[in-house]
């Protein structure tokens, strides 16, 4: 804004009718001069102007609601309540591709969970398991303790929890839809 120009009860009344009268943000700003669109904004949401819908995008059926008795947006609830529904299409956002997808490859049998331990840390040693059991907070946390895969600190069951590789987790996810 330049200096000098401010607010002035002529330039707020301007931009009252002129915000009434449905002009865009922009068209006020520049009618008004030396102020940006924002300014405009700004000063709108300051005296609490009414938002407006543009034109054409409020329907009949909403105006009339909006002014209706509340008699009669009772009655209008109760009539939608008791009709029955009419069917909805389901739109889909992707195109059907027109050739037979792959199936996923079945999922690997899970390797039998080893009986745990269940040690403390005075207990656990090089060749155990460390995978947490519990909340560490608690006294009863413990780690599995099971024989651990020789180079790694888990069993072979939590070994697999722990370590997929990078291209069957994008696989996997590709497959579930995300992307």
């Amino acid at each position: 804004m330049e200096a000098g120009l401010s607010w002035t009860d002529e330039r707020v009344a301007l931009l009252r009718r002129l915000w009434e009268d449905g002009q865009s943000a922009s068209k006020i700003a520049a009618q008004l001069g030396g102020v940006t669109r924002n300014a405009v904004i700004g000063k709108v949401h300051r005296l609490g102007l009414a938002g407006r819908a543009k034109p054409g995008e409020e329907s009949q059926s909403v105006a009339r609601v909006a002014r209706a008795p509340v008699a009669e947006i009772e009655t209008a609830i109760a009539v939608v309540e008791t009709e029955a529904p009419e069917p909805v299409a389901i739109v889909s956002h992707r195109p059907v591709p027109d050739f037979p997808l792959p199936l996923a490859p079945a999922a690997a049998a899970p390797t039998p969970l080893a009986v745990s331990q269940r040690v403390t840390i005075m207990d656990l040693r090089e060749s155990m398991c460390r995978w947490p059991l519990g909340d560490p907070t608690t006294p009863d946390f413990r780690f599995c303790g099971a024989r651990s895969i020789t180079g790694l600190p888990y069993c072979t069951h939590h070994a697999e929890i722990a370590y997929q590789p990078a291209a069957e987790r994008k696989r996997e996810r590709r497959v579930a839809g995300f992307r």
